[in-house]
């Protein structure tokens, strides 16, 4: 494909200024001695005491996580990325015999080759690589813009949880810069241990190698964050006047998961709800016109319900002729975004009745979406800037 659509966001936002508080502390003062004696006969110099040298302030590195994405559209890359995301125990929580022969015999060979055309459709031929990787590169140099004001002590980087650029390596780069203290980003509004958790793990695992350990933080969830439904809310409304088309419905699709990891206690499924809620209120719309999905089911067991493409064709079926879908879990457009929800949902809807079908895009690196992760980068830096 061309390069990858990213969001045209018109919402009305805040300039660009760092949060209350002083930048830095003030260089060192000159200290200066007793005045000269105005006495004509003893004529003494002022003597001055050495400038003293302000010692440069410790390194802090912002680290902005998504989850990743294949090197190439090719069925070797795409086999290489998919092995590393389906063998993370925390993604797929079996690790039997009868699985890695599944895995390693049947769903690798099959799914790396039939997604290869997917990928294609979606591919920055100019870059040579997703969007995704597009798109998350763009918002770590647009947040370092942001963030300069700071300082040139303060470094933003940018890694993915699978394939490349690996945390570890990016990690050890902002070591490498001076950087003590590192906030550590995982894009991911709503948590779960299948992506904040997993990229919390990628990060310990690299710490416990070093001796020398730089402090860490970790960005919490936003899912429930005013600025986080002000944006999506802005940005969508500001979607819906571009289009040609009045929805009748609104479909929010989060990334679906396996029923039986909320059931052991992940929060994945209660804070989509509440996103889902927030956003509704935000907007004047109740539950008959915003509805909630998911999305991305792999495999035959039971997953989150209801689900995004059993709903969109539901939809059609029943009359409905003019749909939207966002997917406010994402927080940069990929395979999922750009290929299952505008290509693939777009087709079943109107296969079935449906007419008018529109994609709205995520935040993506948008005026809108990066003042928003300036917010929540903001918020987790205090007390180091």
């Amino acid at each position: 494909m061309n390069d990858a659509p990213t969001a045209t966001q018109t919402a009305e936002v805040p300039p660009l200024q760092p949060a209350g508080g002083s930048e830095h502390a003030p260089a060192g003062q000159t200290a200066s001695g007793p005045a000269a004696s105005p006495a004509a006969s003893t004529q003494v110099a002022a003597t001055t005491a050495p400038k003293a040298e302000a010692s440069a302030p410790a390194g802090i590195g912002v680290l902005i996580v998504n989850l990743g994405t294949p090197d190439a559209a090719d069925a070797p890359a795409i086999r290489r990325y998919l092995k590393q995301f389906l063998t993370d125990p925390r993604v797929i929580e079996r690790n039997s015999l009868p699985w890695k022969l599944l895995l390693n015999g049947v769903i690798l060979p099959l799914r790396s080759r039939r997604k290869v055309g997917d990928y294609k459709k979606i591919w920055n031929n100019e870059k040579n690589e997703s969007p995704l990787k597009t798109i998350t590169r763009s918002q770590a140099e647009k947040l370092a813009a942001i963030l300069e004001p700071l300082g040139k002590h303060v470094v933003v980087d940018w890694a993915m949880r699978y394939a490349n650029p690996p945390i570890a390596e990016r990690l050890e780069a902002l070591i490498a810069r001076g950087c003590e203290r590192i906030l550590v980003m995982p894009l991911y509004p709503q948590y779960s241990a299948a992506t904040t958790a997993t990229v919390a793990d990628e990060v310990f695992r690299y710490l416990m190698t070093l001796r020398r350990q730089p402090a860490l933080r970790m960005l919490p969830p936003y899912y429930e964050d005013p600025y986080y439904i002000e944006v999506l809310a802005s940005s969508l409304k500001a979607e819906l006047r571009n289009l040609p088309f009045k929805p009748d419905v609104i479909v929010a699709s989060y990334h679906g998961m396996p029923k039986a990891y909320v059931d052991k206690g992940d929060p994945y499924e209660s804070q989509c709800v509440r996103t889902t809620e927030l956003l509704r209120r935000q907007m004047g719309l109740d539950e008959t016109k915003l509805l909630l999905t998911f999305q991305s089911r792999f495999g035959r067991g039971e997953w989150l319900k209801p689900y995004t493409i059993a709903t969109v064709k539901d939809l059609a079926k029943k009359g409905t002729k003019n749909l939207v879908v966002i997917t406010p879990g994402f927080s940069a457009d990929c395979l999922e975004t750009l290929e299952e929800i505008a290509v693939e949902n777009a087709h079943v809807f109107k296969r079935n009745g449906g007419e008018n079908f529109a994609a709205i895009p995520c935040l993506n690196d948008s005026e809108a979406g990066m003042l928003m992760i300036w917010q929540l980068a903001m918020r987790e830096l205090k007390g180091w800037v």
